[in-house]
């Protein structure tokens, strides 16, 4: 263990130790329900400029560590960051979500441009750059990309969905299409989130937010093994740089994906037990999770049940505190609060 990770709870975690009280973060903690992030939001309406604007983006990362002191920053930007530098049309729409043009034919696949991507994800390296410099000694920094099957997803179904039909359409009815797809995603993420790691990034994520609608078949050929290809390139690369996977809602392939896929954490969805996780995922993997976002806006008695079922079903394991998914824009801030400090209690 060198003397960074000593100094890091959260990297600690993320390298096997077991760490009481177990150290903290929040999938989207830097977010609408924060009133200094809807005051700079509101400077910039269009959403992706938001995102690749070094200074407002490293300043909506930086809020929740300096109201919360939260023991990891994760970078602020959008999955869809990635297709949209690689040439891909993407748009926010206020009350819609992301809108993207229907990638259906190899000509548009043929379209998608690495330098660019390059060219146009150089801000997102520069706020990383700035977060870094800026974080306290004891709080760690994640950069993060959306998985290739996911990105997929919405490349081909052009918008989110609950069962991303027409992807999957595409994936039985046009396998080589969208195995080149994917084979390219699984290139541009590679390079995307090396880049955040050169720039200061000290663990990665994968969101993996669409997992759930596949196959096991499926889930294992376009979730495990692009999953694999990245872990085992990027530490080839940054061999201290640890990865954390989220396959959200992949149920009983979550001890596959445990196994197979290279990462040294796996987030928990709200949906997965986390005694069974505790008990069932190897233990050379940390865990990270599980709080349902809902019990955080629900605040009070059961705020804290829910707390303590996870804080009780974790034992002595290596794991990170964090939440099933990301924190709902209706969430009160003191509630945040008071879950850190319940957490933090804890012995």
């Amino acid at each position: 263990m060198d003397g960074m990770t000593r100094t890091k709870p959260f990297l600690a975690a993320l390298g096997g130790e077991v760490i009481r009280p177990a150290p903290l973060w929040l999938m989207r903690q830097a977010g609408r329900y924060l009133p200094e992030y809807r005051a700079l939001r509101a400077k910039a309406p269009d959403f992706l400029a938001f995102c690749l604007n070094p200074e407002m983006a490293a300043e909506v990362t930086l809020q929740p560590i300096r109201r919360y002191h939260t023991d990891a920053a994760i970078l602020f930007a959008d999955i869809l960051v990635l297709p949209f530098a690689l040439g891909h049309p993407v748009t926010f729409e206020a009350g819609e979500g992301p809108r993207l043009e229907p990638l259906t034919t190899r000509a548009q696949l043929d379209r998608l441009d690495m330098a660019r991507a390059v060219e146009v994800g150089a801000p997102i390296n520069e706020t990383v750059r700035r977060v870094r410099a800026a974080l306290p000694a004891d709080v760690a920094l994640i950069g993060f990309a959306g998985s290739p099957f996911t990105v997929a997803a919405y490349m081909v179904e052009g918008h989110g969905s609950r069962d991303f039909a027409a992807a999957k359409a595409l994936m039985y009815g046009d396998a080589p299409l969208f195995d080149a797809l994917m084979n390219h995603l699984v290139h541009a993420t590679i390079a995307y989130l090396s880049a955040q790691a050169d720039a200061g990034a000290e663990a990665l994520m994968l969101f993996d937010s669409w997992a759930g609608v596949l196959s096991p078949a499926m889930f294992d050929r376009h979730v495990i093994v692009p999953t694999a290809r990245i872990a085992a390139a990027l530490k080839a690369r940054h061999p201290h740089v640890r990865l954390i996977g989220f396959p959200r809602q992949a149920g009983g392939s979550l001890i596959a994906y445990a196994e197979g896929a290279g990462v040294d954490a796996v987030a928990l969805d709200t949906a997965v037990p986390p005694a069974w996780a505790a008990a069932a995922l190897p233990r050379n993997v940390t865990l990270q999770g599980n709080l349902d976002p809902l019990a955080l806006v629900a605040g009070g008695d059961a705020l804290r049940d829910e707390t303590e079922g996870v804080l009780d079903a974790m034992g002595d394991r290596p794991w990170i505190f964090n939440l099933g998914h990301g924190v709902v824009p209706q969430t009160p801030p003191e509630h945040v609060a008071a879950l850190i400090a319940q957490v933090r209690a804890k012995r």
